[in-house]
């Protein structure tokens, strides 16, 4: 069943928000996230992004306060694993590469769907950046889904796949994958989810962080998979994003993906990430 979800009906209010694409994407302007009254304003902001699925500021001088104060206004915060234990404000990722190391955040994903569950959205400030590049793609996975075939929707639909931390994070911290798991073990989420918000649905497997499709061969898992990624290479569905410093990128997890480009080596790029929790993926038939 099609959703009647009409996003052009959510009240963004006098927010100055200019599309990107059809697709996805909007910067909004005029804009400042530290104000004190920034309270006032999030309806309209959380209107924006559910319209849009990622939603654009730039020129934020925020502080980590000011960062997570934000965020906070959207539900509770994540503390992310990779995140020094020491570091004054837990909930921060600062994300750095420069001159001795390459991103590696170049393939499409959506965060922490090795979680149980996994976040509403995030949250990037940028901190430095490069003089070019280093540019960051959104995918709309619910467009994705729109264009499979009704016989592959209805097959997918009823499938669940296995998302596992230890895929990208035991060699990154350096831990033999059953140490993360006695933590963070693999979880099973619907290959296609339904929007907790919008009711519509979207296609939920990365890259990253899905191992394998339950009840099909390695061989069928491995095929379905394949081809369920390479939707989000469709370009009719993504936006691109120059940043900036001071540029800020809120995107909406349970419908993105995102794809940060790593063509900036050997410059410096640093961003700070926080993370807002979200709930446990499920299909509505």
């Amino acid at each position: 069943m099609a959703t009647t979800f009409d996003r052009k009906a959510l009240d963004t209010g006098a927010l100055d928000v200019r599309p990107m694409t059809p697709a996805i994407g909007a910067q909004i302007h005029g804009i400042d996230l530290g104000a004190p009254d920034i309270a006032d304003s999030v309806p309209q902001i959380r209107a924006a992004l559910l319209r849009h699925g990622v939603i654009f500021f730039r020129d934020q001088d925020l502080s980590q306060e000011q960062h997570t104060a934000f965020a906070r206004h959207f539900g509770e915060l994540e503390v992310h694993p990779a995140t020094p234990k020491e570091q004054p404000n837990p909930e921060v990722l600062r994300i750095g590469y420069g001159p001795k190391s390459r991103g590696q955040e170049n393939t499409w994903h959506s965060d922490v769907t090795w979680r149980e569950e996994p976040s509403l959205g995030s949250i990037l400030l940028a901190r430095e950046v490069p003089d070019c590049g280093g540019d960051t793609l959104f995918a709309n996975m619910h467009l994705a889904y729109e264009r499979l075939s009704e016989q592959m929707k209805r097959f997918c639909e009823g499938l669940t796949a296995v998302h596992d931390i230890s895929r990208v994070f035991a060699k990154r911290l350096g831990k033999a994958p059953e140490e993360l798991h006695d933590k963070y073990p693999p979880m099973r989420h619907p290959v296609i989810r339904t929007h907790p918000e919008t009711g519509e649905r979207a296609i939920y497997v990365n890259v990253a962080f899905t191992s394998h499709i339950e009840g099909l061969s390695k061989d069928e898992s491995k095929w379905l998979l394949d081809h369920l990624y390479a939707t989000a290479r469709d370009v009719e569905i993504q936006c691109r994003f120059r940043w900036e410093a001071g540029s800020v990128a809120f995107w909406d997890n349970r419908v993105c993906q995102h794809f940060a480009v790593s063509d900036y080596f050997p410059a410096r790029r640093v961003m700070e990430r926080v993370t807002i929790a979200g709930d446990r993926p499920y299909f509505e038939p």
